[in-house]
């Protein structure tokens, strides 16, 4: 049985390589959430109408990595206290957030930033938003696995 975790970090691509990585991950899809518009594109979630952000959603096997590793690779892998950013990369679609799929993945969510919180490992306040799931549109093809076609050259991580 599997399950599935979706996390907005940024540019999906650089996302997407790195749950691509992760040993019990069995599929990943860059692609938009947390917005208004039914099957936006990839100019529509840019142009800041639709207020999707890009996420990459991860189909995992729960026997062989935790969610809370996922969560582990999604907090050291961005800056989750830059509103709306991800190094030059700026706008809504680029926020930090967590869509959890079921109350078990919200209170994980939940502690886990709690106790990086209090870790002090960042000097600015935690932004990421922890909201529940909604649809997952895919991305279009060209995104798929970009960095795998195209190389890290050409993302901003």
């Amino acid at each position: 049985m599997t399950a599935k975790a979706t996390f907005g970090a940024g540019c999906f691509w650089g996302t997407q390589a790195t749950f691509e990585k992760i040993p019990g991950v069995i599929a990943t899809a860059a692609g938009y959430e947390g917005g208004t518009k039914p099957n936006p594109t990839y100019e529509e979630v840019c142009s800041h109408a639709t207020g999707h952000a890009e996420v990459v959603q991860v189909e995992f096997d729960p026997a062989l990595v935790s969610y809370n590793t996922l969560l582990d690779v999604f907090w050291n892998n961005h800056n989750p206290t830059t509103l709306d950013r991800q190094g030059p990369d700026v706008g809504t679609q680029y926020r930090s957030a967590i869509f959890y799929h079921n109350e078990e993945q919200k209170e994980l969510a939940e502690q886990s930033k709690a106790v990086l919180c209090e870790t002090g490992r960042f000097a600015q306040p935690i932004v990421t938003q922890i909201v529940p799931a909604s649809t997952f549109w895919v991305a279009e093809d060209y995104h798929q696995s970009y960095l795998d076609k195209h190389g890290l050259a050409t993302c901003h991580v």
